[in-house]
């Protein structure tokens, strides 16, 4: 037995041209697209560095450190 495909081949290939025909790149496509692939990152960046310069700070002034 042999299984059906999951989508006909016409479908499959009506949204490959479509995609393909599209100038932007593809996970820049929507509005919210940009606030998950920019500002997440560079909140994440923006946190690690802090915490990183925080700890460096720490251990230079020798704070925080166990007896």
């Amino acid at each position: 037995m042999s299984e059906l495909p999951f989508s006909p081949v016409e479908k499959l290939l009506e949204n490959q041209k479509h995609f393909q025909n599209i100038r932007k790149q593809i996970h820049l496509k929507g509005r919210y697209d940009k606030m998950t692939s920019v500002a997440i990152p560079l909140a994440f960046a923006a946190a690690s560095i802090f915490l990183i310069g925080r700890g460096i700070y720490n251990m230079s002034h020798g704070i925080g450190k166990k007896e």
